[in-house]
């Protein structure tokens, strides 16, 4: 099979040695200046105190030169505020290959849709912690690797498609969990992935410290509770995904104090990644202008207004997110306060969002 990844971070770079390592041809497709390192050195994996360095077919800087007529699928794993690009550029092409999207949060497969036949769209979500030590260069600290998959559309195909790409996968050593409706993976997941993400961005503490706080643990469980609303109102089911029994879980969110949920989530934060910061945090902190917070919170924001669902939590987060990394609202006034996001949640309470 010929896989085109878009997208040398740290999951394409693990995408692609998988899938090398079990023969498939893999063209990556970097970012300009990520070509030479990876042409050079390779991409490699550090496991089980090991490592691997395997090379891909090609490594190239543009679509154009990463997708041809010969390719079967293109696989996404940019962050999703560059999907929008990265859709137009397939859209232009006179190929059109499936497309995988394994990119977090809420709103990527609908991008895609916007310009591509929607039956070649899949979805997928991935539950393996990875660490970029460089370019190309990354270390898993536990070697269970869980993928779900899934169509957008129910059509032959597309399963023909994702049970092909599974069975590639599980022979590299992924557990492979096929899911009928897509939607229920990627809210499943942006489940996960808000988890004392955003908060953890604003005060810079790290998600042990965020659930021992009694103001900023309770905001955690109070942004769940109205993501789990909204997709209630959109007819989109939790599913046990990655080892985790959510659908058991979640009516003890939503029914136990506050006080108690926060402790029990915070037990299981700590037990996972407690003291290592997400992504939102390293994004601030390095200074981008983006970050992937409209696709998590926000998303929840968004399709809360639709059905006039409340999410005065995820729509403070969002816009507190926004203002620092916009430079409309200096970090520092934010950092270690967590009153102060708790006071913009009651603002917008108070407006009715």
């Amino acid at each position: 099979m010929n896989i085109t990844i878009v997208g040398a971070g740290a999951i394409g770079t693990l995408l692609s040695e998988v899938l090398i390592r079990v023969g498939e041809h893999v063209t990556l497709v970097a970012r300009p200046y990520q070509v030479a390192t990876l042409r050079a050195q390779g991409l490699v994996v550090q496991r089980n105190g090991g490592h691997e360095t395997v090379h891909p077919r090609a490594v190239v800087s543009g679509l154009d030169d990463g997708v041809t007529s010969s390719t079967d699928v293109v696989i996404l794993t940019v962050k999703a505020y560059d999907t929008e690009s990265v859709a137009r550029d397939l859209a232009r092409l006179r190929t059109t290959p499936f497309v995988l999207t394994v990119q977090n949060g809420v709103g990527n497969e609908e991008t895609l849709a916007a310009h591509l036949h929607e039956e070649r769209i899949l979805a997928g979500a991935l539950t393996t912690p990875v660490e970029v030590r460089g370019p190309g260069h990354i270390v898993i600290a536990r070697p269970t690797f869980r993928l779900g998959l899934s169509p957008v559309v129910d059509v032959s195909p597309a399963w023909e498609m994702v049970h092909a790409l599974g069975k590639r996968f599980v022979t590299g050593g992924f557990r492979v969990q096929y899911v009928r409706d897509y939607r229920s993976l990627k809210w499943t997941k942006l489940l996960m992935n808000m988890t004392a993400n955003a908060q953890c961005a604003l005060l810079g503490w790290t998600p042990r410290q965020v659930f021992a706080h009694p103001v900023a643990g309770a905001l955690e469980v109070r942004a769940w509770r109205e993501a789990l609303a909204v997709m209630r109102h959109l007819g989109v089911r939790p599913i046990a995904f990655g080892g985790y029994p959510l659908p058991l879980v979640i009516p003890l969110i939503e029914r136990l104090p506050i006080a108690v949920v926060r402790r029990l989530m915070g037990r299981f934060v700590a037990g996972g990644r407690g003291t290592k910061m997400p992504s939102v945090y390293l994004e601030v902190q390095r200074g981008r202008e983006r970050t992937e917070v409209p696709w998590l919170n926000g998303a929840v924001a968004r399709y809360a207004a639709e059905p006039g669902v409340a999410a005065p939590v995820n729509t403070a987060l969002t816009r507190l997110i926004a203002a620092v990394v916009g430079g409309t609202s200096p970090w520092e006034e934010i950092r270690g306060r967590p009153e102060r996001i708790l006071q913009e949640v009651e603002r917008h309470e108070h407006a009715g969002t």
